[in-house]
């Protein structure tokens, strides 16, 4: 009657299409969700967290228990007013008179709905039985009732009903009328007549009307909040639910229609008991009326409970919630029961029922929003073992439920909307820093490895340009506790790109009766997130470390996301230090060091791999065509000292892109050296290097026009965007060196040969001299300040296997005593100058 009076016909029935098109969608997901698996206590919260997380679980939740507890105390607020409309004493009247015994103030109708709650919370106590039991009986009598007023509607002739309306502390008569059917009637109550609502004083509308009449459709999930009481809830849920929205839809469009062609709006306005003065047996309608509201209130706090107790089994928020745990003999979880009733005793305060309707509309809108959401993400993520067995919903139903319900719960009070979505947002937060891990599945990690998967389909290798070129790292760890800096240091070189940590088990899985690998992988997940790196872990076996990084070079990676730079420690002689003790990471107490990494290997102990293995796996990577990065002494590099040191000028970065192994090639434009350029540039690009500043160093020859080669080698960098500091670095006397050892003595046989040897040609390797390298060497450590890390370039290894010694032991006195050294060899253009 307040819906069809306020509304009229029209808008009633478009307020209950939309408010069953929400619920349809709503119950369309539940039902899929339901017969999906196994369903325990909680119903639509244990379907959410299952299916979304324990951080949309809990938050939706929480917010799932504020609205049936709402809902719990609107429903005892409404059957308080029928019963003060039935027995109070009129407003004026001090003295009883007949039936109407009691007295009427705020006071007086909280100790009315206190009681109600009373009875409301013995019947959960005893338990989930005897609740279904009572509703059952409830079930017959308001079946009972609603034939009695349908049979009225046409068996009671029209008469004047008086209406008393409460005026300041006396009350004024109104006469409403029951007309019967009749024509004029239904043309009256066609259109919308909005008026003022005499328990609350307010303007009624479109939106507070529909907040009102929308908590008479929210019964839906009271089957599904029972689910861990139902013996077959995957049997039960779908049929009783869609059962009860199909017989409730016909029944509400009924009543709207009989009491729009036979009530005056007077009536309809201003009575809202007027049932019972149409009946023909008044009494039962009474009956009817309370058995209905108390039945509503009954399953809100059941369903408040069950929801509470769920939360609490699952831990989400700790010991808060540790009370409501405790459960009878029978498993009736009755500390939840009672702190459910304590909190409805609380929303009782509000006193009026139309005051606390739109907050209960906007919880429940924003948790069917979110059911369909849980439905959408299990449609979408595409999951094999998303099968539910009720097929009659598609991802367009749930995106149809989630749009509807965004829109009415802005319609109906933007303001509690926004509250809503804000206090869900914290929740959200609050649980995702805060509560502990689940085991239930994560439908964000399906989502994300559909979409990937699509995209990863999409990225073309063939559409490749320079332009978008970014390093994809392969960093190859052969024990992280020596290395803790070196993959934190290939972190800040990536740029966004592919990061793999590589490491090879020398074993042999035929002699093996399982795989050694897989235990191994949570150690290096757990490295991962330890070290906060952005990096993917790839393990392999194999007989020799060349054969293990030659399988990781070849498999690592998926369509166009595959390694392209090569990343090894340097070969030398050097004790391996643990430095994962000291990385911050782990200098707090309350971490422990991962255990399932071995102990460094001792400095007398052999080597698992030897130079000429080590050199080999240079040359595999670059007849692969992949850059590669040799990394010496990067375990001394501390990163932090070095970036937030309040010394000036700023730690630096010295680049020295020509081949000092080859002095008679200084060629600064080649691929190699352009390559070189760009990692020392994406180095500085990153967060935690932008305050280190490039120092470019050009070898200059007298009489070679060094402003010249310094004009050129600067245009260049303008052209690349690259900011750096040129230093020019005279090394005529370095150069000499190198000339005399191939010259020798004037007149020595043995020089002779080698003179005539070179000209054939020899690999470069033979030709230079340790003396030039050491002096090679002392060059580059003078040029000051010492810089926060130094890149130079690596030669390519010779043809020859057999030189491949010699080259180590020049890569080794060319870095001796550096500092923090990365050694770089380019194989691909990277650079480019075009927008």
């Amino acid at each position: 009657g307040f819906v069809v009076g306020h509304a009229g016909l029209y808008q009633a029935l478009a307020m209950f299409a939309v408010a069953y098109f929400i619920i349809g969608m709503t119950v369309l997901s539940v039902c899929a969700i339901a017969t999906n698996g196994a369903l325990d206590a909680g119903g639509a919260y244990y379907m959410i967290s299952r299916a979304l997380g324990p951080e949309f679980g809990g938050s939706i939740g929480i917010m799932f228990f504020l609205a049936n507890v709402c809902g719990s105390a609107l429903y005892v607020l409404g059957l308080v007013e029928a019963v003060v409309d039935s027995f109070g004493i009129p407003p004026g009247q001090e003295v009883a008179s007949g039936v109407r015994v009691l007295p009427q103030s705020y006071w007086y109708e909280l100790l009315y709905g206190t009681i109600l709650l009373a009875l409301c919370l013995v019947v959960c106590l005893v338990g989930a039985s005897i609740y279904a039991k009572a509703t059952f009986l409830i079930f017959l009598i308001v079946a009972a009732v609603l034939g009695t007023i349908l049979v009225s509607f046409f068996a009671t002739r029209p008469l004047g009903v008086p209406i008393r309306m409460p005026h300041l502390n006396s009350s004024e008569t109104e006469n409403g009328s029951f007309t019967g059917f009749s024509l004029a009637t239904l043309r009256e109550n066609l259109g919308g007549g909005y008026g003022v609502d005499y328990t609350t004083g307010q303007m009624m509308s479109f939106s507070t009307v529909f907040a009102v009449m929308f908590n008479g459709c929210t019964g839906i999930m009271a089957g599904s909040n029972m689910s861990g009481d139902l013996k077959r809830p995957s049997y039960s849920i779908p049929r009783g639910t869609i059962s009860a929205v199909l017989f409730t839809y016909l029944v509400y469009n009924l009543l709207a229609f009989l009491m729009c062609a036979t009530c005056s709006r007077t009536l309809l306005q201003k009575d809202y008991g007027f049932l019972r003065d149409i009946s023909i047996f008044p009494p039962l309608v009474t009956v009817g009326i309370y058995a209905a509201t108390l039945s509503a209130a009954m399953s809100n706090l059941i369903g408040a409970s069950r929801i509470l107790y769920a939360l609490a089994r699952d831990d989400l928020f700790g010991r808060a919630l540790a009370l409501a745990k405790k459960t009878s003999a029978s498993g009736n979880p009755i500390m939840a029961v009672i702190l459910s009733w304590l909190v409805v005793q609380l929303v009782l305060f509000s006193g009026k029922l139309n005051t606390i309707a739109g907050v209960v509309t906007t919880f429940f809108l924003l948790v069917y929003a979110t059911v369909n959401l849980a439905c959408l993400a299990l449609e979408w993520a595409s999951a094999p073992n998303f099968r539910p067995t009720f097929r009659y919903f598609t991802w367009h139903t749930c995106l149809l439920g989630i749009a509807g319900c965004c829109v009415m719960m802005f319609l109906i009070s933007p303001v509690s909307a926004s509250v809503s979505l804000g206090f869900l947002l914290i929740l959200l937060l609050a649980l995702h820093y805060l509560s502990p891990s689940s085991t239930w599945g994560y439908i964000s990690q399906a989502l994300i490895f559909h979409q990937v998967r699509k995209y990863l389909l999409m990225l073309d290798v063939r559409k490749d340009h320079v332009k978008f070129w970014r390093p994809q790292m392969l960093l190859m760890v052969q024990n992280p506790r020596g290395s803790a800096r070196l993959i934190d240091f290939v972190n800040d070189l990536k740029k966004s790109g592919l990061y793999v940590l590589g490491h090879v088990e020398l074993q042999d899985l035929d002699a093996l009766p399982s795989d050694p690998l897989q235990p191994q992988q949570d150690s290096w997940l757990s490295l991962v997130d330890k070290l906060n790196v952005k990096a993917f872990i790839s393990l392999t076996l194999a007989p020799s470390v060349r054969h293990g990084v030659r399988q990781l070079l070849f498999t690592t990676g998926l369509g166009g996301m595959r390694p392209n730079t090569l990343v090894l420690g340097f070969y030398d002689d050097a004790a391996p230090q643990d430095s994962l003790a000291q990385h911050p990471a782990f200098t707090s107490t309350r971490e422990e060091l991962p255990l399932g990494f071995p102990p460094l290997r001792a400095a007398a102990a052999p080597k698992l791999l030897s130079p000429r293995e080590y050199v080999g796996i240079v040359a595999d990577a670059l007849k692969m065509l992949r850059n590669v990065l040799l990394a010496r002494h990067l375990e001394s590099l501390d990163k932090l000292w070095e970036l937030r040191r309040a010394a000036s000028p700023p730690p630096s970065i010295h680049v020295w892109p020509v081949n000092l192994l080859r002095p008679d090639s200084a060629r600064y434009a080649d691929t190699c050296s352009l390559f070189l350029l760009q990692m020392a540039c994406v180095l500085n690009m990153a967060r935690a290097w932008r305050r280190a500043r490039l120092r470019l160093f050009l070898c200059v020859e007298a009489g070679a026009m060094p402003h010249a080669q310094e004009d050129k080698l600067r245009q260049l960098l303008k052209d690349l965007r690259i900011q750096a500091q040129i230093q020019l670095v005279p090394w005529d006397g370095v150069v000499r060196l190198h000339w005399q050892a191939l010259r020798g003595p004037r007149g020595d046989p043995a020089a002779a040969g080698e003179e005539e040897a070179a000209v054939n040609f020899p690999p470069n390797t033979t030709q230079v001299s340790d003396e030039y390298v050491c002096a090679a060497n002392k060059m580059v450590l003078e040029q000051g300040p010492v810089p926060a890390v130094r890149f130079l370039y690596l030669p390519r290894p010779p043809a020859d296997t057999g030189l491949y010694p010699l080259y180590l032991r020049q890569l080794e006195l060319l870095t001796r005593d550096l500092g923090p050294t990365v050694l770089v060899h380019g194989v691909s253009a990277v650079t480019s100058t075009q927008l």
